[in-house]
C-alpha cells in the first residue's frame, strides 16, 4: 500500500515527508494495539487521509500529532473488533508479523510485539492498552497520551499505573538470548521434519503450552494444550493425518525466531515460540488463512 499516492506523488511534499518519516512508528503503535497487521495498515490509511487535511503550519510537533491520529483510529477499530473476537472460534492469536533482525536487537520492542506479550495486552481494556503501548513501549509523554485518548494527564497516569501492574503480573518470563532461541527453534524444526518424537521431547519444556488458531477454518485445538506429551500427540496426530511432506522455514516473527510451516510446499501455518532455559515453553501456531495471506509478500518491519 502506498498512502502517499492517495494525496499526491510529490516526494518532497512536507505532509508526505513527515508521514513517511514516522510510518514505522505509526504502524507499530497500531499493530500493538490491534494485534493485526492488516488492520494496522487500514489504520495507517485512515491516518494518512486525515493527515492530508491538516494545516501543517498549526502543528508544533508532527510526530505527536500523527501518533494522536493513529491512536484514535486504532482505538475506534479496537472497540469494533471486540465483537468480532467474541464470536471467534477457538483461541485468538495475533496476526504473525515478519520482523527484521534489528527489531530483535531492540529488546523492549521485541518483547512488546512477541506473541506472548501481545496476548497479555489482549487482557487490557482498549484505553489501558493504548496508554500502556504509548507510555511503556514508545515513552510518549503523559500530556501527549492524554490528547490521544481524550483523558486528563492525571487520569492517564492512573491508567498507566493500573495497566503496568496488570501486565507485570502476567508478563512472560525474561526471554533467553537470540542464539539460544534460534538453537531451540532449529532443533524443533529438525524433529518436526524427521518425525523424531524423542527429539521433540528433548526440546520441549515439561509444561509447554501450545495455543493454535484456526479461526474455525483450519483444524486447531479449541483450548490451549498443556504438557510436552500432549503437545507431541497433537503435533504428531496432525502430521500423520496430513500424509504429506512437512517442512519448516526459519524466519523472524514478532521479534523472535519462528517457523513458517509448509505442507507439500504450501504455507500451512506460522509457529512462533517462547523459549525458557533453552527449551520451548510456549508454542503459538497460527493456521487461520486470513492471518497468513501477507506472510509470503510481507516486508519485514524494521526499526529506524
Amino acid at each position: 500500500m502506498n498512502e502517499a499516492s492517495t494525496v499526491g506523488n510529490d516526494a518532497t511534499d512536507p505532509a508526505t515527508g513527515a508521514f513517511m518519516a514516522h510510518r514505522n512508528l505509526l504502524f507499530t503503535v497500531a499493530y500493538e494495539m490491534l494485534g493485526s497487521a492488516a488492520d494496522a495498515e487500514d489504520v495507517l490509511q485512515e491516518t494518512w487521509l486525515r493527515w492530508g487535511t491538516v494545516d501543517l503550519g498549526q502543528v508544533q510537533d508532527q510526530r505527536a500529532y500523527l501518533v494522536r491520529i493513529t491512536t484514535r483510529q486504532a482505538l475506534n477499530r479496537l472497540r469494533a473488533m471486540k465483537r468480532r473476537k467474541e464470536a471467534y472460534v477457538g483461541p485468538w492469536l495475533p496476526e504473525p508479523l515478519l520482523t527484521a533482525p534489528d527489531v530483535a536487537e531492540n529488546v523492549e520492542l521485541a518483547e512488546s510485539v512477541s506473541m506472548a506479550m501481545m496476548l497479555v495486552l489482549e487482557t487490557l481494556s482498549p484505553t489501558e492498552r493504548a496508554v500502556f503501548v504509548l507510555r511503556e513501549v514508545f515513552d510518549v509523554g503523559y500530556d501527549e497520551i492524554a490528547a490521544a485518548v481524550d483523558k486528563s494527564p492525571a487520569a492517564v497516569r492512573q491508567i498507566a499505573h493500573r495497566a503496568r501492574r496488570h501486565v507485570d503480573a502476567r508478563r512472560p518470563r525474561q526471554a533467553v538470548s537470540a542464539d539460544k532461541s534460534q538453537a531451540a527453534v532449529q532443533a524443533f524444526r529438525r524433529a518436526l521434519e524427521t518425525g523424531e518424537l524423542q527429539g521433540l521431547l528433548d526440546v520441549l519444556a515439561p509444561e509447554v503450552v501450545l495455543v493454535s488458531d484456526g479461526g474455525g477454518v483450519k483444524k486447531a485445538a479449541l483450548r490451549p494444550i498443556t504438557g510436552a506429551e500432549k503437545v507431541i500427540r497433537f503435533i504428531a496426530g496432525g502430521s500423520a493425518k496430513a500424509e504429506a511432506t512437512l517442512t519448516g522455514d526459519a524466519t523472524e516473527v514478532n521479534g523472535h525466531p519462528a517457523l513458517v510451516l509448509r505442507v507439500n510446499g504450501e504455507i500451512d501455518g506460522v509457529m512462533a515460540v517462547r523459549v525458557e532455559d533453552g527449551r520451548i515453553a510456549g508454542i503459538y501456531y497460527v493456521r487461520n488463512p486470513e492471518k497468513l495471506t501477507r506472510i509470503a509478500s510481507q516486508t519485514p518491519l524494521v526499526v529506524r
